[in-house]
């Protein structure tokens, strides 16, 4: 009994010493060839390549899949169509991509894309041969960003749960494939080296990738080995026009508190690694995977950004307005504030990144009838990011504006440009850091057992077990951006003497004059006075540098404090506030059953199963209480309103939580012909919350509203409200999703396919209010009105999707390589709160969490509630549109993509604040929902084949130069926010194999 044992643990111990000493995998691959044989005629063959065979292949997967899967497979070893896994993924009907670099930050714009969303949802599952993977980042999902595209040989995307996946996958599951050696007949070898031109830049960014692979008959059994590596690098540029809220500055008329414009350049480095070795004898199989992923960003920016108080605006009297009384262009003057106060900053952010995959899997045919399967897995990831922003202000005499193009302009005339080179009108403004550090671990195990039947109809019976421990811990900065002021305008008079102006040799921190070069590709904006890189980068040793500025230079002491504190910099590692630790297991049995009726006359086949999964949750945390009532001074006595008594205490917590989830599915298949079959599907589905969603931190705090009368305090009211940061007893957003699909393949790569779904969510995940008790002194209770993440609202998400493609092989000669791809999906969204907060006009300054009206309906600068807001992330309409051709050694694309307008978020960094109003003049907090306009780009590449080794590919990126718009709601309607502008993107590739 112990021999067998010793024999598999001796040939994973082969396998990890021969992966260890260097060899590892890659990409795409063809198909094995067919074993030779002798010819007994000559006969003329055409050899299917390039696109056309991509696409033959895609097409085969989706015919025999038991589930409804959309795949797009390498053209080549290491050629995907496109330069990033997002970009390729929007290709697949279904699936669309958010630009923006992160989810409350729309204000940035990601060339490349950054998030999928499938069928509208962002519930997406990410798998690397069919294994779950994660980024560190508090999320479930691989950041696919940080994938090389080169290490792939295709993706996967399945729409439908089946009982035999892993669970997590509302929206749908990407899963990555790559290349193993027994893909190959014997040995291959693969390099390419490209180039990318980015015409905005003028920047030239090197790429090159290579796989090795081969195979070996030795008395052991047969052995397979395949080492891949790919490394690239990418360097784009974004510029940008972006306008202010409107605010209402009089009783009539709409006016923006300025407009403003930046570049940013994006430095990102991606190295990639793929090992795998395969071993089989008999009927004994195993193999061992190693995949490695490395991503390094570096994003510099300059910007000029208004930031004068909006009640303070004169307008010009060449004013100009449209029937609504909107502002459309003309002069901005803010003399109460010394001028129209701009920002200009400096700001520079760096991303390391990396994902370490270990797999090790072996499979036993015990019988005709009995086969066993067991995987082990190892999942590391890391990221660490440091972000860090230091600004100079400056007073502009005015600012003339216009709006009436399609993109917005700032006008400047001869004393504008001179009042921009004059040091005197620039000073000393703020600082900014943002540090984070997330690590995440998962090990998980798997053993899967298939019966299959001597039956007409009963195929196979599969069944399993899966169990993982994962750990994720992450920590921010607390305040997690830290603004900290240097001098500003409103700080004058009460807390300083006044600014810390450049020219003035005490504040002598280096400075450069940024040239915004090629502007919009070929715009005029004159040049400003930033601060120096070095003074970002130098944290927190230049921080403190500037704000001696302020605490000794500046600083005015008052009565009520004793002097001027010097600057501080956020705490990193030390406030349990930015600690999120979670600890999640969960153990999965299933069971799936594959029928066919077709021997006893029906042409139905499919399966039916259920898996049932346990997860158990604990998360490290504190709950901290904060006593902010009136302190007595000596002969002062307490009246009004009783106040608890209760003590300040900051106390650790273990959260913990169990929960199960039954999960049945049924997947029909009904064949009405060899080309023709129909589809059905039905399931449940569950999304477990993200990990930054589940921290255990809560606030509370004991406010009063008193005023004084003599020598007695009289509290007219106690207030007992809290935040917390996350909820870890959230549970997983659930879905009933019903599938249906018609399918017509006529050709091996010709098809046409229209699928329908319908998506019933609940427990949808949003912020509103609880009560939390806690004991006063004497122990009654006490209850706290604290805002949280809640499972609180249903909704659904429906649609079709369409799709056709085909190459025209009926006409004659060249002309039967032209071919056309298409796809069309339309989603409807809704989400009802199970306890509706919507009214009329938000309340209060806040922009935090505590204000739901304004968090959840979104609300505008004069405190009207918009609500009725759909889901984030979701187009009503999306498109792609391919043309084809593949002939001799010819390859050739032209794609368009397109997807309508999206609500991108509602409380979001640059289109919030505190001072707003209502109509009666009272201060109002606003947040407007911003949306990313209809975007359409072209993309192009053609590849030429001299031989069956070497080929040279040219590929074209935003051929149309499309403009990335953003949306602001405003009740005066959707308000041009800001266009992005990146330019046309260009790559050479050569590829040879061997």
């Amino acid at each position: 009994m112990n021999k067998p044992q010793r024999t598999l643990i001796s040939i994973a111990a082969a396998q990890a010493a021969l992966l260890c000493s260097g060899l590892a995998v890659a990409q795409s691959a063809p198909p094995p060839a067919a074993a030779a044989s002798a010819p007994v005629q000559k006969v003329e063959t055409v050899v299917v390549s390039g696109r056309r065979a991509a696409l033959e292949s895609a097409q085969k997967i989706k015919q025999n899949a038991d589930e409804i899967v959309d795949s797009i497979v390498a053209d080549d070893i290491g050629k995907l169509p496109d330069k990033s896994v997002t970009e390729v993924l929007q290709r697949i009907v279904g699936v669309t991509i958010d630009r923006t670099m992160a989810k409350n930050d729309p204000e940035h714009y990601s060339v490349e894309g950054s998030s999928v969303n499938i069928r509208g949802l962002s519930y997406v599952r990410s798998e690397v041969n069919g294994r779950d993977t994660f980024s560190a980042n508090g999320g479930r999902a691989l950041n696919f960003e940080d994938v090389p595209p080169e290490l792939m040989a295709a993706v996967d995307v399945y729409k439908n749960p089946s009982s035999a996946q892993i669970e997590g996958s509302i929206g749908g599951l990407v899963n990555l494939r790559t290349a193993m050696p027994f893909d190959y007949a014997g040995f291959k070898g693969h390099v390419t080296a490209s180039g990318n031109y980015n015409e905005l830049q003028g920047k030239f960014s090197p790429s090159a990738s290579g796989l090795l692979s081969n195979r070996w008959k030795t008395d052991i059994g047969e052995v397979g080995m395949l080492m891949s590596l790919a490394h690239s690098k990418s360097s784009t540029r974004t510029d940008l026009w972006q306008v202010e809220p409107y605010y209402k500055i009089d009783s009539t008329h709409w006016v923006p508190k300025g407009a403003q414009w930046r570049d940013s350049n994006f430095e990102r480095n991606r190295n990639g690694l793929y090992g795998a070795l395969q071993w089989k004898k008999d009927d004994l199989s195993s193999s061992l995977t190693y995949f490695q992923s490395k991503y390094r960003m570096q994003w510099d920016e300059n910007a000029l950004f208004a930031q004068t108080t909006p009640w303070n605006i004169v307008v010009g009297s060449d004013a100009k307005y449209d029937k609504n009384n909107v502002f459309v262009s003309g002069t901005l003057t803010s003399p109460a504030d010394g001028g129209v106060n701009f920002g200009a900053d400096t700001r520079y952010m760096t991303r390391n990144s990396k994902t370490k995959d270990l797999g090790w899997n072996l499979a036993w045919k015990a019988s005709d009838k009995w086969s066993f399967s067991t995987d082990l897995q190892l999942v590391k990831s890391t990221t660490n990011a440091f972000d860090s922003t230091v600004a100079t202000g400056l007073l502009m005499p005015k600012e003339t504006l216009d709006l009436s193009g399609s993109t917005p302009r700032v006008v400047f005339d001869a004393s504008d440009l001179a009042a921009l080179q004059n040091k005197a009108n620039y000073y000393w403004a703020f600082t900014m850091e943002h540090l984070d550090r997330s690590k995440a671990e998962q090990k998980a195990w798997r053993a899967d057992g298939k019966f299959n039947f001597d039956h007409a109809v009963l195929q196979d019976l599969s069944f399993g077990i899966r169990l993982t421990d994962r750990d994720a811990t992450t920590t921010k900065t607390v305040p997690d951006y830290n603004w900290s002021a240097i001098t500003q305008t409103w700080q004058r008079g009460w807390d300083i003497t006044g600014l810390a102006y450049l020219n003035d040799p005490r504040f002598n921190a280096p400075t450069r004059l940024h040239t915004f070069d090629n502007f919009f590709g070929g715009q005029s904006v004159p040049a400003i006075y930033v601060p120096a890189v070095s003074l970002a980068k130098d944290y927190p040793n230049s921080y403190q540098l500037l704000h001696k500025y302020h605490d000794e230079v500046l600083c005015m002491p008052q009565s009520w404090r004793s002097g001027c504190t010097a600057w501080a910099p956020a705490s990193f590692g030390t406030d349990p506030a930015g600690t999120n630790e979670q600890h999640e297991r969960s153990q999965a049995v299933y069971g799936q059953l594959r029928f066919d009726f077709n021997d006893v006359g029906a042409p139905v086949d499919g399966n039916v199963g259920v898996r049932v999964v346990r997860t158990d949750m604990k998360a490290s945390g504190y709950v901290v209480f904060k006593n902010s009532a009136p302190t007595l001074n000596a002969g002062q006595s307490l009246g009004g309103v009783a106040v608890p008594v209760i003590s300040s205490f900051s106390s650790p917590i273990q959260a913990e939580q169990n929960y199960t989830d039954v999960l049945p599915s049924l997947n029909l298949r009904y064949k009405l012909s060899n080309e023709l079959q129909l589809r059905a599907a039905l399931g449940k589905g569950v999304s477990r919350p993200d990990f930054s969603q589940l921290q255990a931190y809560t606030t509370m705090e004991l406010s009063t509203k008193q005023r004084t009368e003599g020598n007695t305090i009289v509290v007219d009211s106690v207030s007992l409200s809290g935040t917390a940061s996350g909820n870890p007893l959230l549970k997983p957003v659930k879905s009933t999703q019903l599938d249906l699909s018609g399918e017509w393949y006529f050709s091996k790569n010709g098809s046409v396919t229209l699928a329908l779904f319908n998506k019933e969510l609940k427990d949808i995940i949003v912020s509103q209010s609880a009560t939390l008790q806690l004991p006063a002194t004497n122990g009654t209770p006490l209850n706290f009105t604290v805002t949280s993440p809640v499972n609180g609202a249903k909704g659904h998400a429906r649609g079709f999707e369409l799709a056709f493609q085909r190459y025209f092989d009926m006409l004659p000669g060249w002309m039967s390589g032209l071919g056309v791809q298409a796809n069309y999906t339309y989603v409807d969204s809704k989400t009802t709160p199970y306890n509706p907060v919507l009214s009329a006009f938000c309340a209060g300054t806040s922009t935090d969490a505590v204000n739901l009206n304004l968090n959840i309906n979104g609300c505008d600068t004069d405190g009207r509630t918009f609500g009725n807001l759909p889901l984030t992330n979701l187009s009503r309409n999306a498109y792609n549109l391919a043309l084809l051709y593949d002939y001799g050694p010819i390859s050739a694309r032209v794609a368009y993509s397109w997807r309508s307008k999206y609500l991108q978020a509602v409380n979001a960094n640059g289109t919030r604040g505190g001072d707003g109003r209502l109509a009666d003049g009272t201060g109002v907090a606003y947040a407007l929902p911003t949306w990313s306009d209809d975007y359409g780009q072209i993309d192009a590449g053609i590849t030429y084949r001299f031989n069956d080794k070497f080929s040279f590919s040219l590929e074209g990126s935003n051929l149309n130069n499309a403009l990335a718009r953003q949306l602001m709601q405003q009740n005066i309607g959707m308000m041009t926010r800001a266009v992005n502008y990146t330019g046309r993107r260009y790559s050479v590739q050569a590829s040879y194999s061997f």
